[in-house]
């Protein structure tokens, strides 16, 4: 009885067991990224400073209509036994209470250009906005990239551990029958434990790039997780690449909108003006003080040390320096692309002889199992061939993740 109920006991542990390892939920990069995306406070302060250029538009355009203010101002100068202001300058005393309108009545071109300046802020803050979002998703797919590989390194030693532990209990009972020595067996026991404390190491790794990971999305998460394939895949080569380049055409905008401000301050200006209300000094008949006033205003520049040339000759050196920047950008971002692109080549070219090292010495494991199986083979000789497995696995896992981390890069530069 007792050993049916043990060995219901141990049925029942492994269904639990199977069932929790089959219930860890499974995340792609795709999951991580909009996470990032949303979490991020650079994002959102982007956002609100491309609102904010969409209100400084609404007060650009309420300033180019009529400007209505209220203004009053009183005074008062006593004359006490004969000293005090001169009433012929100051009347003793006296109040006004009016209110202006003021028109600008050339400014539909300066403000339009001032509209014109806030859209290329606009268009600034949405273009910063965007690099910061490629920046993050390429911080974001590196980490995951190396999470992952943690996560694989973690299987493939798990799967190593389990060979070697089918292999331990079968040399046991063919150390007990005197087939191997007694030292041969401790041998192959020191290199078990070995692995499992490389088990371990890789554990404790991957939770440590699974909880960057967390961190850098923003994620307060630490339950165990599943990590898919990343399946990065070369995105096809832009002819124009105009993302990057937007910036300098940014620029070159910027250069153009400030040279026209400056030739909108060197036109004339015409503003008209209106006023109505109270102002009197109280000397003759202040109930009839109430009235109003219309005039106009105009300006022109005449002379003002060629100010105007030496903007132009500022903007004409920035106009240089936003080119020379462009042509250098170019230069590299091709001599960038070639080179990943180069990379990604010479790295695929290494998968067949990597696989075909595998397939080899994985034969040579099968081989060598069946040889100690019958005591013709030396453990130190299937220590060796374990060992190669290992490094031939470990070498087609660190090429493929340098791949994914080059198509991350290329992808990246590609827009």
């Amino acid at each position: 009885m007792n050993i049916k109920l043990k060995y219901l006991i141990l049925c029942l542990v492994s269904f639990w067991a199977v069932g929790a390892v089959a219930q860890i939920p499974s995340k792609n990069l795709d999951y991580y990224l909009k996470q990032a995306a949303f979490t991020s406070p650079v994002l959102k302060d982007f956002q609100n400073q491309q609102h904010s250029a969409g209100i400084d538009s609404l007060i650009v355009r309420a300033t180019g209509g009529p400007q209505v203010t209220a203004s009053s101002a009183g005074m008062y100068a006593p004359i006490v036994r004969g000293y005090g202001y001169d009433e012929v300058l100051t009347n003793g005393q006296a109040l006004e209470a009016l209110l202006n309108v003021n028109y600008d009545l050339l400014n539909k071109k300066r403000i339009n250009n001032q509209l014109e300046g806030i859209k290329i802020q606009s268009d600034s803050i949405k273009y910063a906005r965007q690099l910061s979002l490629y920046d993050l998703q390429r911080a974001i797919a590196d980490q995951y990239i190396l999470a992952y590989a943690s996560q694989e390194q973690v299987d493939f030693n798990q799967e190593v551990v389990m060979l070697l532990e089918q292999e331990e209990a079968l040399l046991k009972k063919l150390t007990r029958s005197n087939i191997y020595k007694q030292s041969e067996y401790l041998t192959f026991l020191v290199t078990l434990q070995q692995q499992q404390l490389v088990v371990k190491q890789a554990e404790l790794q991957f939770k440590n790039d699974y909880a960057t990971l967390n961190y850098l999305a923003g994620i307060a998460d630490t339950t165990q997780v599943k990590l898919a394939d990343p399946q990065l895949q070369t995105a096809s080569t832009s002819m124009d690449r105009g993302f990057f380049n937007k910036r300098f055409d940014i620029d070159s905008l910027k250069n153009s909108n400030q040279k026209n401000a400056i030739d909108f301050n060197y036109k004339p200006k015409l503003g008209v003006y209106a006023n109505g209300g109270y102002n009197s000094s109280f000397v003759l008949q202040p109930y009839k003080n109430f009235g109003a006033s219309v005039g106009f205003t105009f300006s022109v520049p005449i002379y003002d040390g060629h100010q105007k040339k030496m903007q132009y000759n500022k903007l004409s050196l920035s106009a240089k320096t936003i080119s020379g920047y462009r042509d250098f950008f170019v230069r590299q971002q091709q001599q960038q692309l070639n080179l990943i692109r180069q990379q990604i080549n010479q790295t695929d070219a290494l998968f067949p002889k990597i696989n075909e090292q595998i397939r080899f010495s994985k034969g040579l494991i099968e081989v060598d199992s069946k040889l100690m199986h019958t005591g013709d083979l030396k453990v130190a000789d299937f220590v060796i061939a374990i060992n190669n497995y290992m490094a031939a696995q470990n070498l087609l896992r660190q090429t493929n993740i340098n791949r994914l981390k080059l198509i991350n890069q290329f992808n990246y530069w590609n827009r």
